[in-house]
């Protein structure tokens, strides 16, 4: 690698570490102590353990295994491993304080480390650490929505109307094979290898599903009516009798912003009740990157550009929300409105490895979650940082869990 092009490579992880580092210290800027230490549902750790999760990755990795350097910790290290104690028993936590110290220590032996590092051989290892605290950041924006909603009522942001009538369509996908997946410095494990699928003919809905749609459900009866429900759906709601999403806003003025807040229990019974289905993920991807006069896709729905506050809502620019014809900059080549933030989107696809998945950069990232219990969301949300938003990345969850800033779109079969 040229002296030059290292170096350049060396100031742009340096740069892009301190802005995540930014933005992880200003979601948490007038957090409380009491929200700090909070476990606010069983699913998701307290945002004190997330920021101390963030420092102890940073240091095990790049100091411990790289650098050969035993990181300090305020606390055991049991503590912090994702794999340690049970999430139940992560709020005994340090002071503010102490945790903002830990991530800054660990943060400038980090940076010290870089101008020496052998970027040759660890490039990946960087990059995946970077989206690492990415995602860290979604889930304490997570955590906080839950501890604060209802709190502080919120009015959309003001968005100009795209020129004519909101109308959603169906658009019709043209059958054939595509390369799904990615293989770059970026891609995570379960987002490699590339592979070619071939899907037949089918029609995915131009948007998200939005509120006002949803609203027809709930007004029919949806979450009473067992025949829009799959057993084990029905058999979820019984157990947590709800009758409309974690994040719902009633008033015209959320009309077209998309549904947020839904099980995929209640994303599947909606699809039912319209007479579609959710897309699988390769139903999903295929929308949003393939381009009919090209052999291949791109990264993002609108091309190679990095993503930009003109083609979508995401990394907090607007801090909610918006309706889904904001962005026609955005849209994928064959039509698809909104595939990337805004608000993540089920597919009805189990979590699951690609042929020839190996595991990176240990075992327990995704490896673990192939079990058959955990559906796969694409897309991502308002939160999503840029280094993890792309048409490519995988997110998943429980069907059962409704807390995260997501919502859907349908799918129709069709026929060659």
């Amino acid at each position: 690698m040229r002296l030059n092009a290292l170096a350049s490579k060396r100031e742009t992880l340096r740069q892009a570490l301190l802005d995540c580092r930014q933005k992880t210290l200003t979601l948490v800027s007038d957090i409380t102590p009491q929200e700090l230490c909070q476990q606010s549902h069983p699913d998701f750790s307290p945002i004190g353990w997330h920021l101390g999760h963030i420092a102890f990755t940073e240091g095990l990795w790049i100091l411990e295994h790289c650098a050969g350097i035993q990181p300090p910790s305020p606390i055991s290290r049991q503590f912090w491993a994702a794999d340690g104690l049970p999430k139940t028993q992560r709020q005994a936590l340090p002071p503010f304080p102490l945790l903002q110290d830990y991530l800054d220590t660990i943060r400038q032996s980090v940076l010290t480390y870089l101008e020496t590092a052998p970027l040759e051989q660890q490039e990946r290892l960087w990059w995946w650490l970077l989206q690492h605290e990415s995602q860290h950041n979604e889930t304490i924006a997570i955590v906080l929505a839950m501890l604060r909603w209802g709190k502080h009522p919120q009015k959309p942001k003001t968005i100009a109307k795209t020129s004519g009538t909101f109308s959603p369509t169906l658009i019709t996908i043209p059958s054939g094979e595509f390369p799904m997946g990615r293989d770059d410095l970026l891609a995570q494990d379960n987002e490699r290898p590339p592979h070619w699928v071939y899907l037949p003919t089918y029609q995915i809905d131009s948007h998200p599903v939005t509120c006002q749609q949803y609203r027809q459900f709930m007004a029919a009866g949806g979450y009473h009516e067992q025949k829009y429900w799959s057993e084990v759906g029905w058999q979820w709601l019984q157990q947590n009798p709800i009758t409309q999403p974690y994040y719902w806003r009633e008033g015209a003025d959320w009309d077209y912003h998309p549904v947020c807040g839904v099980s995929w229990y209640e994303a599947e019974a909606y699809a039912r009740f319209v007479g579609k289905r959710l897309p699988s993920e390769a139903e999903w991807e295929k929308a949003a990157t393939w381009h009919p006069t090209q052999s291949h896709p791109t990264p993002y729905p609108w091309g190679t550009d990095s993503p930009h506050p003109q083609r979508c809502n995401f990394d907090t620019h607007l801090g909610d929300t918006t309706p889904v014809y904001a962005y026609p900059d955005g849209r994928s080549p064959l039509g698809c409105w909104d595939m990337l933030g805004n608000v993540w989107e089920w597919t009805d696809s189990w979590f699951a490895g690609y042929p020839g998945f190996e595991f990176y950069p240990y075992r327990g990232y995704s490896e673990v979650y192939f079990d058959q219990q955990h559906r796969v969301m694409r897309g991502g949300s308002w939160i999503t940082r840029p280094w993890g938003l792309r048409s490519s990345f995988r997110n998943w969850y429980h069907p059962w869990v409704r807390q995260m800033f997501v919502g859907f779109r349908c799918a129709v079969s069709s026929f060659d």
